[in-house]
């Protein structure tokens, strides 16, 4: 009797191997395929089992990336023979992570599938930049958006200026002189300050603090590229008063084990062929 199959959707978090929660670590120890992201830090294949086969699906901003609809097929197909699948995301499967579109197809195809969440980059980035993304002296929420929208979909940028909260903007780098235009066009003050974040919590993260009326032109000058989160918002005052803004590399660098070095060269990468 053939082994019934189940995928796991599991967020590797914003990039330091050290933000894996534990029940991440533990189904990629039972996985016999992981269909990894491009955003995934190679660190964590260490709790990866031997033996497991490691597809990488790409999905990085900007470049070519394999198919959606590919992905979705081959994580049906692999469950179907009876195959343990781990579907590993940078951040988390729910946050901007298409795990909604691979739930609803694991869903129709009658595969069984779990979501284990991961630390999302908006938040991770916001912290590192030592922003709390909600204060009571700031604001009173947060709201997470996208400059990308499917099907040629704007964000409602006027409905955002008028929450008065902190808006956290992933895939904006891009875009940050639209962003810029639309939320001052909006009614925000170009003295709102913003924080900007890139390769947050990695060993090369980089900085930016500005304005909105200076984000796109600051942006530019300092080459800030992606992925980066944009955190907008009086709240980034908070961290202005903590003088939080130096912030420490995190302790693990990406090869700073050999231990792990000598694991990762053990698992094989298998080339996507859609």
């Amino acid at each position: 009797m053939r082994r019934r199959g189940k995928v796991y959707l599991v967020g590797a978090g914003p990039g330091d191997p050290e933000l894996l929660t534990l029940k991440a670590v533990r189904v990629l120890g039972i996985a016999d395929v992981v269909l990894v992201d491009e955003l995934v830090n190679r660190a964590v294949f260490v709790h990866i089992r031997e033996g497991a086969r490691v597809v990488r699906v790409g999905k990085r901003g900007g470049c070519k990336s394999t198919s959606q609809a590919f992905i979705e097929r081959l994580l049906v197909s692999e469950a179907k023979a009876g195959h343990v699948v781990v579907r590993l995301k940078g951040g988390d499967p729910f946050i901007f992570g298409r795990g909604g579109e691979e739930a609803e197809t694991l869903c129709r195809a009658g595969v069984e599938y779990e979501v284990v969440n991961g630390i999302t980059s908006g938040l991770a980035a916001a912290t590192a930049a030592g922003v709390p993304l909600t204060h009571r002296d700031y604001s009173q929420g947060v709201i997470f958006v996208t400059a990308h929208a499917g099907r040629g979909r704007e964000p409602d940028w006027a409905a955002l200026a008028a929450s008065r909260m902190t808006l956290v903007i992933y895939m904006g780098i891009e875009r940050c002189e639209a962003v810029e235009s639309a939320l001052l066009a909006a009614g925000l003050s170009r003295s709102t300050p913003v924080a900007v974040v890139e390769n947050a919590t990695l060993p090369r993260e980089r900085q930016l603090r500005t304005t909105l009326g200076c984000l796109s032109r600051d942006v530019a000058a300092h080459h800030t590229e992606s992925p980066s989160i944009m955190v907008i918002g009086e709240v980034v005052r908070a961290a202005e008063s903590a003088d939080r803004w130096t912030v420490q590399p995190p302790m693990h660098e990406v090869h700073g084990d050999s231990a792990n070095v000598a694991r990762q060269t053990a698992i094989t990468l298998v080339p996507v062929r859609t």
